[in-house]
C-alpha cells in the first residue's frame, strides 16, 4: 500500500489524483508552449471531484486537508505535481484560496463560494502587483489596478486577491468573479519552464468584489501565511519525483544502470528525494495540528520548520536535477527526451520568493531558543 494513501474520507481524492496525474503527464509536452494551459487536466480535476475536495465536509466537499496530518492533501498535491508542475501550481492556488475562504469568510459568503467550487470554478490566489499600479478598492466599492505573476490568468474564474483602500497600508482579501478569457495579458510570460501555467498580468479595474474575507492584513496572519509554503513544496516534491523517474527510466532503457558511478548518483538522488519527502510530511503535520492548539508548538517554531522544509525541498530538487543531467548527459537537454521539459519546469518552479530570508529567519528562531535542538520541533 502506498504509504501516502491513508484510510479516511479523503482517500478517494488520492486515488483520483493518481488518475489525473497519469493523464496530465501524457498531455504535458503538448501544453509546453507560450500560450499553453492544461485545460483538459483542469476539467479532469473537476470531473474527479478534486476541485470540490478541499471544501469542508459540512459544506459538501471531502474536507481534503482536514484529515489527520493533512496526509492525503500532501499526497494529492505531490501526485498532481508529478503529472504536471503547471497543473500542480494551479491546483495548489485553488486549495490555498479555499482554505482562506474556510478560515476568514462570513457564513453566507463561505457557503456561496464553496458552492461555486463544487460547481467547477477554478480558484486562485493573486497577491503580486507592480509598485506603481497596485490594486486599490475605491470608496465606490470597485477595484482599480492590476495583479502580476497571476497563474491561471484568463482561466481562473474566482480569484482571491489582496487590495488596499486609498491611504491605508494593510491589505484586504477580496474575491472577484472573472469570465474565462478576459482581462489577462500573457505577453510577458516567456519563461524557460512552467510555460503552461498561463502566468500573466490581470487588470481588475472596474470590478466589484463578490466577497470580502476577514479584516485588514489577515492575509499575512501567521502561521498560515508562511506556513502554507508546505503546499507548494509538496507540488515541487512531485516534480522531483518525475525527474527522478525519467532519469531512472533512461538508465534502465539504455542499459547504463550497471555502471557503479551511475548507481552512486542514483543512490544520492534517492537520499535527497526521501529527505524532501520527510520534510514535507512533517511540515504539513505541524500546520495541520494547529499552532494555537493546547500544547502545540509556538507559531514562530511552526513557521521556522516550514521555512526549513521549503529550503530542504529546493536543495533536493537542485541536487536531483544536477545528478540526473550528469547521468543522462546531452540527451537530457534535447527536445523530446522525457527529462528535458521536466527539468525546465522543475528548475523554474523551484524559484520561489525570498529563500534567503526564509533560511535566515528559521536560523534566528533556532538561535533564540533555549531548548536543545532535538526538542525544538516537539509539541509541549
Amino acid at each position: 500500500m502506498d504509504p501516502w494513501l491513508r484510510p479516511g474520507p479523503t482517500a478517494e481524492s488520492v486515488a483520483a489524483a493518481r488518475r489525473v496525474s497519469t493523464l496530465a503527464a501524457a498531455r504535458a509536452d503538448a501544453q509546453d508552449r507560450d500560450d499553453g494551459f492544461p485545460a483538459e487536466d483542469v476539467a479532469d480535476l473537476a470531473q474527479a471531484g478534486l476541485l470540490a475536495a478541499p471544501v469542508p465536509a459540512e459544506e459538501g466537499g471531502a474536507g481534503l486537508g482536514e484529515e489527520p496530518g493533512a496526509a492525503d492533501l500532501v499526497a494529492v498535491l505531490r501526485l498532481v505535481g508529478s503529472g504536471s508542475l503547471a497543473l500542480g501550481r494551479l491546483y495548489e492556488g485553488h486549495v490555498n484560496a479555499l482554505q482562506l475562504v474556510a478560515r476568514y469568510a462570513a457564513p453566507a459568503e463561505r457557503h456561496a463560494l464553496f458552492a461555486e467550487a463544487r460547481a467547477g470554478h477554478l480558484f486562485g490566489v493573486w497577491n503580486t502587483e507592480p509598485p506603481s499600479d497596485g490594486l486599490l478598492l475605491g470608496a465606490d466599492g470597485r477595484l482599480s489596478g492590476v495583479k502580476t505573476f497571476a497563474s491561471g490568468a484568463g482561466h481562473v474564474t474566482r480569484a482571491l486577491v489582496t487590495a488596499r483602500r486609498p491611504g491605508e497600508a494593510r491589505p484586504l482579501m477580496l474575491v472577484v468573479a472573472l469570465e474565462p478569457g478576459t482581462r489577462a495579458d500573457l505577453s510577458a510570460w516567456r519563461a524557460q519552464g512552467m510555460r503552461a501555467s498561463a502566468t500573466g498580468t490581470v487588470d481588475l479595474t472596474g470590478l466589484a468584489p463578490v466577497a470580502l474575507l476577514g479584516g485588514p492584513d489577515d492575509y499575512h496572519r501567521q502561521p498560515h501565511f508562511s506556513g502554507g509554503a508546505w503546499r507548494f513544496a509538496a507540488v515541487q516534491l512531485g516534480g522531483i519525483e518525475a525527474v527522478f523517474e525519467a532519469w531512472r527510466g533512461h538508465l534502465a532503457r539504455t542499459g547504463r544502470g550497471a555502471d557503479p558511478h551511475q548507481l552512486a548518483r542514483l543512490g544520492e538522488g534517492a537520499i535527497a528525494l526521501e529527505g524532501a519527502r520527510l520534510f514535507v510530511g512533517r511540515a504539513a503535520a505541524m500546520m495541520a495540528e494547529g499552532a494555537s492548539a493546547k500544547g502545540a508548538l509556538p507559531v514562530e517554531r511552526v513557521v521556522a520548520f516550514v521555512d526549513l522544509a521549503r529550503i530542504a525541498v529546493e536543495r533536493a530538487g537542485l541536487e536531483v536535477l544536477g545528478l540526473a543531467q550528469r547521468s543522462v548527459g546531452l540527451q537530457g537537454f534535447l527536445r523530446g527526451h522525457p527529462l528535458e521539459r521536466l527539468s525546465r519546469d522543475l528548475a523554474t518552479y523551484l524559484r520561489q520568493p525570498a529563500p534567503d530570508r526564509a533560511l535566515t529567519a528559521a536560523a534566528a528562531t533556532i538561535l533564540a531558543a533555549e531548548e536543545p535542538v532535538a526538542a525544538l520541533w516537539e509539541a509541549r
